[in-house]
């Protein structure tokens, strides 16, 4: 018996799958732009005489921007249209990365990096509220499956594409990249997204929006620029102290505001604490790990940016068959035994590689990248349950939104506290005896010029960077191991997930554990 679709019925199917066709061509691009740049950093210390701290703020302007935003951006998306924010996102996103690729200096790229994250912001919620917006229940699972994998996937082929381009090209290759997605991005987007709304939505919190970046800034700022001002100093304990107190208050305005920004209330409940927590701690060391770990087999391994990245790719394929395991592993032992064991893979893989050499061989890295990718993928899927399993259905959204936030803030942080730590590091530790003090100063500021200058200074940078690595993992390390105390105490033990495997929600909750997998891939 054969079948006939109706002719609206084919229509509405072309349509659905038009508009997850550009949605997740927005997403890739700037899941991508994320990651792409780690890769080329050697070439951007050398074209544009960056110091480690500049390429630290070259990174992660784009990471602060997206996390100060990501709330704010997706409220604004949901009141006054996603498919206006889609729009605006894109052409910020890709006007700032054309005008990037004119950039002669690191403080304008740093400058123009956190351009781009404002575009992002804009772009990354409206992707997926699109999706849950427009879409029939039917037709829903499907795309935001495919919007999850396109997450991962993009990051990767964002670290490979790059790595390919700058083994012809110079790092503008990068920016040329987003410029032409944006650009075709745009493009479908004012033919087949449809715009929708929900004009009701309470009004934007600007002063808690304001506070958050406010306090973001001034914390990371201050992290970030240590190693020149020195941790113990006045400007650096007091823009700590001073970002912290924005945040406190921020708290304290969240509290009392008629429609806040993000309801601290919700951290009452241990569950949504325990997750969020575990994610922000996960990237956390995550993200600090790949900023250092790609220079390092660039700068001391000598790899090309291809090999680079290719080398990453045993974590990948861990982490994606762990994670799919997980909810299986969540069910029978507790999220708490499962999160908690993935955190010391965690901390164990770091451990491992923070014992890297100026010489030691690949599979060293190898031993760690296997239980580092297995951990993350153990970690992640229950810490994403307690934040949703938190909450009541009608309140998913903002639990989405928590697991966002965790994700980038944590992911921020830890590029500005390991980089800064490795940084501080590699500088106490490298000793040039009867260099030139201009020469030794700007080998001193800069590991990719120290290895530029080739002989002794290339040699003894190598070392410097590598004992910074030893130190900067280990905190990496400690951070995970607080996290599965955290865990330990905030999650009952025993606890399986409140729905039965193979179940709707069930399934659905491993979607979300999915997205949290293929976002970790950048």
């Amino acid at each position: 018996m054969i079948t006939m679709l109706r002719p609206g019925a084919s229509r509405r199917r072309a349509s659905t799958s038009a508009v997850t066709a550009v949605v997740c061509l927005a997403l890739g691009a700037v899941t991508a732009a994320m990651a792409s740049l780690n890769v080329a950093l050697p070439d951007l210390a050398r074209a544009t005489q960056a110091t480690q701290t500049q390429l630290e703020w070259i990174i992660d302007a784009y990471s602060l921007a997206f996390a100060a935003l990501l709330l704010p951006a997706g409220a604004l998306g949901d009141r006054y249209g996603r498919r206006r924010a889609l729009l605006a996102g894109l052409a910020i996103f890709g006007a700032a990365s054309a005008v990037a690729m004119t950039a002669s200096s690191a403080n304008e790229l740093i400058l123009l990096r956190g351009l781009i994250g404002v575009g992002a912001a804009l772009v990354m919620p409206a992707t997926l509220s699109t999706i849950t917006s427009s879409f029939p229940p039917a037709e829903r699972t499907r795309a935001v499956s495919v919007w999850a994998a396109v997450a991962g996937g993009a990051a990767l082929l964002g670290v490979l594409g790059t790595g390919v381009l700058l083994e012809w090209f110079s790092w503008r290759s990068a920016f040329a990249v987003n410029v032409v997605l944006a650009a075709v991005a745009i493009a479908g987007t004012i033919v087949v997204v449809p715009e929708s709304s929900h004009p009701g939505a309470p009004p934007l919190d600007k002063v808690g929006a304001l506070l958050t970046m406010a306090g973001l800034t001034a914390l990371v700022f201050s992290i970030i620029e240590a190693p020149e001002a020195g941790w113990g100093s006045a400007r650096t304990l007091g823009g700590i102290g001073g970002g912290l107190a924005v945040l406190v208050v921020f708290t304290g305005w969240e509290l009392r505001a008629a429609h806040p920004m993000l309801d601290v209330r919700y951290f009452r409940n241990r569950h949504l604490s325990a997750g969020s927590m575990s994610i922000f701690i996960q990237f956390f060391a995550f993200f600090g790990f790949n900023f250092v770990v790609l220079q390092y087999l660039q700068g001391v391994r000598g790899n090309s940016p291809l090999a680079a990245g290719a080398s990453m790719l045993p974590l990948v394929a861990t982490m994606m068959p762990t994670g799919r395991i997980t909810p299986r592993l969540t069910a029978r032992f507790g999220a708490r035994a499962v999160c908690a064991s993935g955190l010391v893979l965690i901390a164990a893989g770091l451990v491992v590689i923070s014992r890297v050499g100026t010489a030691s061989p690949y599979w060293l890295l190898l031993a760690g990248l296997i239980p580092l990718g297995a951990g993350m993928g153990a970690a992640m899927t229950p810490a994403t349950a307690g934040i949703t399993e938190g909450l009541p259905a009608a309140q998913q959204g903002v639990g989405s939104a928590l697991n966002d936030l965790s994700r980038e803030v944590g992911g921020a942080l830890g590029i500005a506290v390991i980089g800064s730590i490795v940084t501080a590091v590699y500088r106490s530790n490298l000793h040039l005896p009867g260099l030139p003090a201009a020469l030794a100063g700007e080998a001193r500021g800069s590991f990719g010029l120290a290895l530029h200058a080739g002989g002794p200074v290339k040699t003894a940078a190598s070392s410097a960077f590598v004992d910074g690595i030893h130190t900067g993992l280990l905190y990496a390390a400690g951070a995970a191991l607080l996290a599965v105390i955290i865990v330990t105490i905030l999650l009952p033990r025993g606890l399986r997930s409140r729905h039965p495997a193979g179940s709707e929600v069930s399934e659905e909750r491993e979607g979300a554990g999915d997205r949290e997998l293929a976002s970790a891939a950048r």
